[in-house]
């Protein structure tokens, strides 16, 4: 008798036991019921019938994945590495249990296949400068791929592009010859400049009789402040203009 009593409360206790799970706040549970889909459970204390229910848990929590380094051949036909990593998380619990066997394993095969096709469509240059319309051309595919998985892609990111060697090599010396151009051309720029505005000095200086004296004269006063021990005073032309002049009048009366 007490046996009996005994299975009578053990076993349904038994199996209230067993029946019991634990969802936490960002985790959701796909119930089935011998083998068909009947609902998702919500967080908190949940209560399955054991042997006959079976719920698979779900995180909704955003997922970070890394995707490995890919072999890439861009348009112009240069081999680089590339790897990205990739912001997701589950919308519909149901569909990425029910529509795909593995969400995370799927969505990481189809991020390395669209990295390697949309960078293999663009070129060097654009891969390296157009770094944001890749990410968004990126987020785009792959989110579209994994609409169906119920699975929401926020971003991806392309981390690292590694060059092969004597790419690099290249680079360093088309960059080189970019600095050594732009140097040329500001140092032409200020010669021209400095060209200009001593032409326009001249003609300053031409256009008044006292000028160039008291230029002259500036030049003089800056020369000694400069503790010379010799000072060499520069004779102006226009003081030699009348023995020049009294010179040749005298040659050309003797001829």
């Amino acid at each position: 008798m007490i046996y009996a009593i005994l299975i009578a409360f053990g076993i349904p206790a038994a199996l209230i036991v067993m029946g019991i799970r634990i969802l936490t706040e960002y985790e959701r549970g796909v119930l089935f019921r011998f083998g068909r889909f009947v609902q998702v459970k919500q967080a908190g204390l949940r209560w399955i019938i054991p042997g006959v229910d079976r719920m698979a848990r779900i995180s909704l929590r955003e997922i970070v994945m890394d995707v490995p380094p890919q072999e890439v051949i861009t348009r112009d036909n240069v081999s680089v590495k590339v790897n990205a990593v990739l912001y997701f998380r589950v919308l519909h619990p149901e569909k990425a249990v029910i529509q795909v066997e593995n969400y995370l394993y799927g969505t990481s095969q189809l991020a390395q296949t669209t990295l390697r096709s949309v960078c293999g469509q663009a070129e060097l240059d654009d891969l390296l400068a157009e770094r944001d319309r890749i990410n968004q051309q990126l987020q785009q595919i792959i989110d579209e791929q994994t609409e169906p998985w119920g699975v929401k892609v926020r971003a991806v990111e392309v981390k690292q592009i590694d060059l092969p060697q004597e790419m690099q090599r290249a680079m360093a010396k088309q960059a080189e010859a970019e600095r050594e151009k732009r140097a040329k051309i500001i140092h032409a720029d200020g010669e021209a400049q400095a060209a200009h505005r001593l032409a326009e000095a001249s003609r300053v200086l031409s256009s008044s009789e006292g000028a160039l004296q008291l230029r002259y004269l500036q030049t003089l006063a800056e020369i000694a402040t400069e503790g010379n021990s010799t000072t060499i005073f520069p004779v102006p032309i226009d003081t030699l203009t009348p023995f020049y002049e009294a010179a040749k009048r005298g040659a050309d009366a003797g001829s």
